[in-house]
């Protein structure tokens, strides 16, 4: 199986062809005359048997130990072409994957069912009825478990003219994992329904449902939207794995000095603390490691949320229901009357709550919440807009968070940047021209899913109010004028925490930009 020297310089030297793999009609005999091990440790997809040669779809055609591995398993000669990891990456996950379950599903159908204008237009008592046969069942449980193995936190599937796409939220960024047959989708949507609680014959109106399994020994409850367009029903489903929820504060990415500056503030008896950002900024999951540091033994800590996310131990959790009449002010009215020393409340998103929240930091509680602004100024002058007085807000705001989540690059495969930084960045980033600086770009690994990155941190800037912010929210005064105090006070703008992390090697100057305007 060893391959000399020269063969390897041979290698080297010789051009190998690029191919399309979407473009290529795969058989799976052929692609899984290999095992998924070697497919996905390599990144390598058989593709052809031409006499007594195996044509191997490669990311790296020089990688020697694969040509040999592959040839060892297969009993023929390697003719090596070079393919993309995406696409090697979505024919592994199609053919080892979900790939078997939909192909039983797709023996499922009537022959008169075959195309997939049929498949959708089936009634809804014989789609019910396949929704329950074994194929459909694990095809379903195939994609559950894909996506949580991959980490994601959403599976979007989306209805095409010809097919449908399948994208799994990873990190915050949305990936394409492969692409089903449209006239299998009806029964696969169907099951999904059924499992969420649905309506399987309204088509024409948005639902939600909820679905609780366990997958792979964890716990997972999903929220599952639907959606009508004109290509057929799209679906969002969103899990929140139960397993997952073990963050401390000191491992949400947060400095050191921040981080000080924001245990000092949830340690304090009374007062208003707002985390702020944009939608999937990690805001519920700072609230939830700061109620998680806090004594629980010697507290009565009460949450509301819309919904509640995760189950915490020791804690007072509500859920608001809009349709009963619980409503977050309607429920904070009632949390007071509970003698709590601290409130949690999921957002604030009218004056009637913000009124409440506030009022309540005044009289004694801690109360920490989430609004949805660009930083911590924003933050304040949002509640003026809402019709809270200046005077309530300057004296019960002890602080706000403003914050994103960046990817972390993958500590196996990171690699140096090539090309040494220019004039230019090292004026972004605040180094001289003399000064040490390595910069790393994401490559891909089996580690990371050939992504380049594996999870995320949180960049943030924390505003603590001080007697000039009291003055200029008392006068009305604009953002712009707030930020610029706060930054004379020595606030540490989420651009500049960004931008330490890039000097620290954790994530890249492009991810940075991507998340922080």
């Amino acid at each position: 199986m060893k391959e000399g020297r020269s063969s390897a310089q041979g290698r080297a030297y010789k051009t190998y062809p690029r191919i399309n793999l979407y473009k290529y009609k795969l058989e799976s005999d052929i692609v899984k005359s290999i095992p998924f091990s070697v497919a996905q440790r390599h990144q390598v997809v058989p593709i052809e048997k031409r006499g007594g040669k195996i044509v191997l779809a490669m990311a790296d055609p020089l990688n020697i130990v694969a040509i040999d591995e592959v040839s060892y398993l297969t009993g023929a000669e390697v003719e090596p072409v070079l393919a993309s990891r995406e696409e090697i990456a979505e024919i592994i996950s199609w053919y080892y994957g979900v790939r078997e379950q939909v192909e039983r599903v797709t023996r499922l159908l009537p022959e008169e069912e075959e195309t997939a204008a049929a498949g959708m237009d089936m009634p809804p008592g014989e789609l019910e009825g396949m929704a329950g046969e074994a194929p459909v069942i694990q095809a379903v449980n195939s994609l559950f478990q894909q996506a949580v193995r991959e980490r994601a936190s959403d599976i979007h599937l989306e209805v095409q003219e010809n097919n449908v796409k399948v994208r799994y939220r990873i990190d915050g960024v949305l990936l394409e994992a492969l692409t089903l047959p449209k006239n299998i989708y009806a029964p696969l949507l169907t099951r999904i329904k059924i499992m969420a609680g649905m309506d399987i014959a309204e088509k024409r109106l948005p639902q939600d449902g909820r679905i609780q399994v366990e997958l792979d020994g964890r716990e997972v409850d999903m929220r599952v939207s639907t959606l009508p367009t004109i290509s057929g029903e799209k679906v969002v489903i969103r899990l929140l794995d139960k397993g997952s929820l073990h963050w401390g504060l000191d491992e949400l990415g947060f400095s050191q000095a921040n981080l000080a500056t924001f245990r000092m503030m949830i340690h304090r008896s009374h007062g208003l603390i707002l985390v702020t950002g944009p939608t999937g900024a990690g805001k519920t999951t700072t609230l939830y490691a700061a109620l998680q540091e806090l004594d629980t033994a010697s507290q009565n800590i009460v949450t509301i949320e819309d919904p509640v996310e995760y189950h915490l131990e020791g804690i007072n959790q509500v859920q608001i229901n809009n349709r009963a009449g619980l409503t977050f002010a309607r429920g904070l009215r009632s949390i007071l009357r509970q003698d709590p020393n601290i409130i949690m409340v999921g957002e604030i998103r009218d004056r009637e709550t913000a009124d409440i929240a506030v009022r309540a930091a005044l009289t004694g509680h801690l109360v920490l919440s989430t609004l949805h602004t660009n930083d911590g100024a924003g933050a304040l002058t949002r509640l003026l807009d809402m019709g809270v007085e200046p005077y309530l807000v300057a004296s019960a705001v002890m602080g706000v968070v403003a914050q994103r989540l960046v990817r972390v690059l993958c500590p196996h495969c990171r690699t140096v940047e090539e090309i040494p930084p220019g004039a230019r960045v090292r004026d972004t980033l605040g180094v001289g021209p003399e000064d040490p600086l390595t910069l790393y770009r994401p490559a891909g690994c089996s580690y990371c899913n050939y992504i380049g990155y594996r999870g995320r941190i949180a960049i943030t800037e924390v505003l603590v109010m001080t007697r000039e912010l009291e003055k200029l929210v008392l006068d009305k005064a604009p953002r712009e004028a707030i930020h610029k105090a706060a930054r004379q006070a020595g606030l540490v703008s989420l651009w500049e925490d960004g931008l330490a992390r890039v000097r620290q090697g954790t994530t890249t100057l492009q991810e940075v930009m991507r998340v922080v305007s």
